[in-house]
C-alpha cells in the first residue's frame, strides 16, 4: 500500500485491519497469527510523519514499536506515551471478513476494529495532523509505543515496562472507552485447578479413584465460600465495586465407561486494588488446600489492578477537555497496570466502546473514530 493513498483515518484503520495480527494462543482461528507485518506498517508510517521508529523484538516474530517524536524545547518537558496495542483476539465465528476492513452505515468492521486498531489509527492520524515540527514544540516530550501480546500474557508491555522503568511521565493506553477516561481497573487472576485419581473399568468403580468427584467439592466451596470472602466490604472498590470469579472451564475423564483419573477447572477471577494488596493469588491457594490437599493449583496469568488517582495533573488535563471526558472504573485489564507497576502512570482512553470489542461483528463507527483523533490532538494540545 502506497502511504500516499492514505487520506484519512477511515482509510488508515482499513489498512490496520486488512494486516492480521492475531494473537496466536489460545485457538486464533487463522493461521495468520503475530504481529510483524503490522508493526512493520506502523513504524514505516511513524517515519514518514517524522518519528523515529524502531522496532523491539519481545517474542520471535513479535515486536513492539517504539517511536519517539522530534523535540524542539529541552528536556525538562514531561514524557508522554500513546500506547495502543498491536495484536486482536482470534477470528473464529465471526460473521464479517475478519480482515475485510468493509465499510457500511457509517460503520468499519472486522476483527481489530475497536479493539484496539482503532485508537491506533485515531492516535496515528492525530499526530499526523499535527506534525513533526509543530509536535516537536509542544508541552511534553511525545513517544508513540505499540504493544504486541496485550490479550493473552501482555508480553510487550511487560518487556517495555522492565526495559524503560519510570522513563515516561505518563501514558495514554489505547482502548475502546468512549473517549471517558478509564483509570482505574480490575485486576486478574487466571488458574488452573488439576484433581488426579486412578482410573479403572467404569463397570468397577470401586477400584478406581474419580479424579471428577475429587474437584467438585472444592469447585463448589469457590462458588460460594471464597465468593463471599472476595466480596467482603474490605474489598470493595467505590467505583469497581466487588471481585469476581468465574469457573469458565471443565475438563475430565478420557471415556464414558472409565473412571477419570484427571479433572481441571479454569478460574477467572477479577481483583480490586484492595484485594490485589492482599494477595489474591496466595488467597486462593491457601483456599483450596483448605477443602483438599490433593488438588494442584497453577496460575496461567496475574495481572495487577489500575489505580490512577483522579487528581494526576494529567487526568485534569484529559477531564478538562472541550469534550468533557469523566473517569470511569473497567472490569477489564489492558496495558495501562502494567507500565504503571513499573513507574509509569496512566489511563486507557480511546473511541469505539467496548461493547463492540471481541465481538463476532466487530465494528467500530466512523464518526467515533474521527473523534478520537480529535480527543488525541486535544491531550496533546493542553499540556
Amino acid at each position: 500500500m502506497d502511504m500516499d493513498e492514505i487520506n484519512d483515518v477511515a482509510s488508515l484503520l482499513q489498512e490496520l485491519v486488512r494486516i492480521p495480527s492475531v494473537n496466536p494462543d489460545g485457538d486464533p482461528g487463522t493461521e495468520l497469527v503475530g504481529e510483524a507485518a503490522i508493526a512493520e506498517f506502523v513504524a514505516d508510517f511513524l517515519r514518514g510523519i517524522g518519528a523515529e521508529a524502531r522496532l523491539e523484538e519481545v517474542l520471535p516474530g513479535r515486536p513492539n514499536v517504539i517511536a519517539p517524536f522530534p523535540n524542539g524545547g529541552g528536556t525538562n518537558k514531561p514524557r508522554i506515551l500513546l500506547a495502543p496495542h498491536l495484536d486482536t483476539v482470534g477470528v473464529g465465528g465471526m460473521t464479517v471478513a475478519p480482515f475485510g476492513a468493509e465499510i457500511r452505515d457509517g460503520k468499519l468492521f472486522g476483527r481489530g476494529a475497536c479493539d484496539t486498531k482503532g485508537t491506533m489509527a485515531a492516535m496515528l492520524w492525530a499526530l499526523k495532523e499535527l506534525g513533526a515540527s509543530t509536535i516537536a514544540e509542544l508541552g511534553a516530550q511525545v513517544t508513540f509505543v505499540a504493544f504486541c501480546g496485550e490479550e493473552t500474557g501482555q508480553p510487550g508491555s511487560h518487556h517495555f515496562a522492565d526495559k524503560y522503568p519510570g522513563a515516561y511521565d505518563f501514558a495514554v493506553v489505547g482502548e475502546p472507552t468512549g473517549c471517558d477516561i478509564v483509570n482505574k481497573h480490575k485486576g486478574t487472576v487466571w488458574a488452573t485447578l488439576t484433581a488426579r485419581g486412578t482410573a479403572a473399568h467404569g463397570s468397577k468403580p470401586e477400584l478406581g479413584d474419580n479424579a471428577i468427584l475429587k474437584l467438585l467439592p472444592v469447585l463448589q466451596a469457590l462458588d460460594a465460600e471464597f465468593r463471599s470472602q472476595i466480596c467482603a466490604e474490605e474489598f470493595a472498590d467505590p467505583i469497581l465495586g466487588v471481585p469476581t470469579l468465574n469457573i469458565g472451564q471443565i475438563r475430565g475423564g478420557t471415556r464414558n465407561n472409565i473412571v477419570p483419573d484427571q479433572c481441571q477447572a479454569t478460574v477467572d477471577f477479577r481483583i480490586t486494588p484492595a484485594l490485589a494488596a492482599a494477595g489474591p493469588a496466595e488467597k486462593l491457594r491457601e483456599f483450596v488446600g483448605g477443602i483438599s490437599s490433593e488438588i494442584e493449583v497453577e496460575f496461567d496469568l496475574e495481572t495487577n489492578a489500575l489505580d490512577t488517582g483522579a487528581s494526576n495533573p494529567f487526568v485534569q488535563r484529559l477531564t478538562s477537555l472541550p469534550s468533557a471526558p469523566k473517569c470511569v472504573g473497567a472490569s477489564w485489564f489492558c496495558d495501562a497496570a502494567v507500565l504503571a507497576d513499573a513507574g509509569i502512570p496512566g489511563v486507557a482512553a480511546g473511541p469505539g466502546s467496548i461493547d463492540q470489542a471481541h465481538t463476532k461483528d466487530e465494528w467500530i463507527s466512523i464518526d467515533a473514530l474521527k473523534g478520537g483523533v480529535e480527543f488525541y490532538k486535544s491531550f496533546l494540545k493542553s499540556i
